[in-house]
């Protein structure tokens, strides 16, 4: 069963940390919505583009996410550490949106490495003729070196679950759709709209209180900690609460008993004889 809170957390870290893909993946889908003059916008390509996009994303939470289950049963405090990264990565990401601190740039210039080799494939693809020419460019793109996306593939990685990461990442990407799709239909004014300050600095601090919330709960304060606390009490439940009159059903005491009175039916307690 799906973590709705997860979902819900992923679906808005996405939307409210759009502003950032209208100038990462804005231009292409200004692009695909260029209509020839009379003309309505291109809706198809532009659905199929941003199918292709989220297909991606959720890819990505796929593969996280496999990680992610391995490492969480390898380490010793569980997920608690990849909480940790997700949260501290989240916190990055609100700085980088309210131009407080570009320190993930270093992290997009990484990824470059491998969209340069993705790069090339989305050259072939245009210009964009068809619906399904526009949803394999949406796929490539999907792999452009993108902070926000890193952030929210972190946050994916600590659920510690293939499919549960490759959820939230499919949330991730509907909650950026809004914005990618206003983008191809009014590029210049959602631009102007989206650098102003207090926008920026509105849409950043609601990614900065998924990254505390996010921190906190993997620092040992959020109901995981709380629910492990109650599982090791209902361990020890049956022995605290144990009849006085009870035998234990094994130990010293009952291989005495046994070896004591060896001709004895100790199952049906009426002490016959075999």
């Amino acid at each position: 069963m799906p973590e709705w809170s997860v979902l819900a957390a992923a679906l808005a870290i996405g939307f409210f940390g759009s502003s950032h893909c209208i100038g990462m993946c804005g231009g292409i889908s200004g692009a695909l919505g260029l209509a020839v003059p009379g003309e309505s916008p291109q809706w198809p390509r532009l659905l199929g583009y941003s199918a292709g996009r989220i297909a991606s994303y959720a890819l990505m939470g796929l593969i996280v996410g496999t990680v992610g289950a391995f490492l969480a049963v390898d380490l010793a405090a569980g997920l608690a550490p990849l909480r940790v990264v997700a949260g501290l990565m989240l916190i990055a990401m609100a700085l980088y949106l309210a131009n407080w601190w570009r320190g993930l740039v270093w992290l997009e210039r990484g990824g470059a490495v491998l969209w340069r080799s993705v790069q090339p494939l989305s050259r072939r693809l245009l210009p964009v003729q068809s619906t399904p020419q526009a949803l394999a460019l949406g796929a490539l793109w999907g792999w452009l070196p993108c902070g926000l996306v890193y952030s929210a593939l972190t946050y994916a990685l600590a659920q510690g679950s293939a499919s549960q990461a490759a959820l939230a990442m499919l949330a991730f990407g509907l909650g950026t759709a809004p914005a990618v799709l206003a983008t191809g239909v009014a590029a210049a004014h959602l631009r102007t709209l989206v650098q102003r300050p207090g926008v920026r600095l509105s849409m950043a601090s609601l990614v900065l209180v998924f990254g505390v919330w996010t921190l906190w709960g993997g620092l040992g304060h959020g109901d995981h900690g709380q629910h492990s606390g109650h599982g090791e009490q209902h361990m020890h439940h049956p022995q605290s609460h144990s009849s006085p009159g009870s035998e234990p059903q094994s130990g010293p005491h009952s291989h005495r008993h046994h070896t004591a009175h060896p001709g004895l039916d100790v199952e049906s307690g009426d002490g016959a004889v075999d």
